[in-house]
Order: C-alpha cells, then sequence, then structure tokens
C-alpha cells in the first residue's frame, strides 16, 4: 500500500479516536447539582443508575402514566449522562429509568463502563429489551423516550424497524443528529478511504473500539436507511428535538432537525432561538435548566409552561442553581 493511502487510513483513525474521547472527558467535567433526598440505588461501582432511575417498583400515576426511559450518547454511561435530569424528573413524579448500552466487550476496565460503542442497530436491540422490562415492571402500555447525542438518534431504529412504534409515546431528543455529522470533515474523510479502497480496512480499525462511529458520519449507510420511506419520523409518535446552535460535535447543528412526513407530529426546537444567553455546547445541554424546562413541557403538554432563560455558559454553571 503506497504513502498516501496510509495517511488517509491514519487521518480517519485519529480524528474517529478524539470523538471518543469528547464524549467522557467532556461529560465528567459538566457541572452536576446535588441530588435530591431519593432512595439508594444498585450496587454497581462505576456506573450506577442515577438518582432517582430505576425503583423497579415505582408505579406511574394518573398525571404522569408513561415511565420515562433515559438513553445516553456516545462515550458516555446512565451514570454521568443523567445525573442532573433524572433526579429532577424524578422529583416531578415520573417514574424514571435508565440504561447502559452498547458496552465493548472488549475494552478493559473501567473502559467497560463507557456506552454506546456498539452498532446501533444491535443497541436498539438492547433497548427493546429493556423497554420491555420496564413496561412489565410498571404495567403501562407506552413509554416516553428522552434521548441524548447517539440516544436522540439510536431509538429512532427500535422505533421505526423493531416495532418500537407500538410502545413509545412521545420521543425527545437533545442535540440530535438525523442528517450525520461532518465535524472536522471526518465525512469526507471516509469517504475518501471508501474511494481508495480502504473502508474495510478503516473499518477493521476501529471496530475494535467503536462500532457505531462511522454510523453518524454524514451519508453513512445508517443513516440512510433511517431516512429512507418517507424520513425517520414515524405515525403515531410525538417527536420533540431539542438542538443548540454552539454544538461543536453535530456540525452543522441543523442536522438535529427532524423533518416530519404525512402524518407525523415533529416539533423542532433551538435552545438559542428564545434564549440566546444559553451557551450550553453538545454534552452541556444534558446539565441545563433551559432545556431541562423544554423536557418538563414536552412530556406533559397539557400543563406547559413559559420557559424561564438563564444565562448559561458553555459549561452550563447554572445547573448547579437550579
Amino acid at each position: 500500500m503506497d504513502r498516501s493511502r496510509w495517511r488517509v487510513v491514519a487521518s480517519v483513525f485519529a480524528v474517529l479516536a478524539g470523538l471518543l474521547v469528547v464524549g467522557p472527558v467532556a461529560a465528567a467535567s459538566a457541572a452536576v447539582p446535588p441530588a435530591p433526598d431519593l432512595p439508594a440505588l444498585g450496587p454497581s461501582l462505576l456506573d450506577p443508575p442515577p438518582p432517582g432511575s430505576n425503583i423497579w417498583s415505582c408505579k406511574p400515576s394518573d398525571a404522569h402514566p408513561n415511565p420515562v426511559v433515559l438513553v445516553h450518547g456516545l462515550g458516555a454511561n446512565q451514570a454521568n449522562n443523567w445525573a442532573y435530569i433524572a433526579p429532577i424528573l424524578a422529583r416531578d413524579g415520573y417514574c424514571v429509568f435508565s440504561l447502559t448500552y452498547g458496552r465493548n466487550p472488549l475494552a478493559p476496565p473501567p473502559l467497560t463502563q463507557v456506552g454506546g460503542l456498539q452498532r446501533m442497530e444491535d443497541s436498539a436491540k438492547e433497548l427493546s429489551s429493556f423497554v420491555d422490562r420496564v413496561r412489565h415492571a410498571t404495567g403501562s402500555d407506552k413509554v416516553d423516550i428522552l434521548g441524548h447525542s447517539e440516544g436522540s438518534l439510536m431509538p429512532d431504529y427500535y422505533v421505526k424497524f423493531l416495532g418500537g412504534d407500538r410502545y413509545v409515546d412521545r420521543y425527545i431528543g437533545m442535540t440530535p443528529l438525523w442528517d450525520g455529522t461532518r465535524l472536522l470533515g471526518l465525512d469526507q474523510l471516509n469517504r475518501i478511504a471508501v474511494q481508495y479502497g480502504l473502508g474495510p480496512g478503516v473499518g477493521v480499525l476501529f471496530q475494535p473500539f467503536c462500532n457505531s462511529c462511522r454510523e453518524f458520519l454524514h451519508g453513512s449507510p445508517f443513516l440512510k436507511k433511517l431516512n429512507s420511506d418517507g424520513g425517520p419520523a414515524v405515525p403515531g409518535v410525538t417527536y420533540t428535538m431539542l438542538m443548540t446552535r454552539n454544538d461543536e460535535l453535530v456540525i452543522p447543528y441543523t442536522s438535529g432537525r427532524l423533518d416530519g412526513g404525512s402524518g407525523t407530529d415533529v416539533t423542532n426546537i433551538v435552545l438559542q432561538d428564545h434564549c440566546p444567553n444559553d451557551l450550553a455546547e453538545h454534552v452541556a445541554v444534558a446539565f441545563d435548566p433551559v432545556t431541562v424546562q423544554y423536557i418538563q413541557n414536552a412530556l406533559d403538554p397539557e400543563h406547559a409552561r413559559p420557559v424561564r432563560c438563564f444565562t448559561v455558559a458553555p459549561d452550563a454553571p447554572g445547573a448547579r442553581r437550579s
């Protein structure tokens, strides 16, 4: 193989490896508020359910009949992605459940607690089994999905192709990427690699680490399938997509816009359209008091309240005060 082809392989490897690092490092630095006084939870040392979630004896109330299933992003897990939002929803009276999906069995500890690394088709099957467990435990016919980043995208594979449309009522996505990302030209690097005949070789390099990474790129086969036959939105499911103009991983941020076809119910929200001083970036939206208000309204539209704006720095320090 000539030197130019090796340079393509090295470039793709370096940039995608960097994408993996961004998720967990940024999540660890985001502001996390003190948890409300809630029951002690599971025994996991490195990946406990966030406070207020996975209380399997919880029975939904008439006010909030659907359990809320929290689906984390790439390189995160249930513990670090939902430490802020889960306690708030539990305090609001929801039965809240979370999982860490897509672990890589080849990863050494503590990386075994990092999720979202398997193919999204396979993670969607994990989610399907988890939703079945939640429905059985709570006696609920349907659940609401709240996802972040990969967690805003992968569940729609479950909804559209695995029968999840029968069990999902409301679907809320934070920093989604229905059109994929062009981060650092990754989509172009991937396209060039394929043109050079290096597609399978590049895949072999990354598969031990992240089987889902290439699926996020603009134009990937996964996204083409998800956007086929009228688009990702499925009739009967109510979609709310929350985007930030300051998204440094979903590029452009407008990839998060979901265009609903005939008979679909889709609302697209850009945080800065209403609150221009909310500077929360990709990870920080999960720790943002403005985002939380939109989530509360989307989960309970009959009792929606006007969204109050806060001045929020990129690392969401306002989350500490909410």
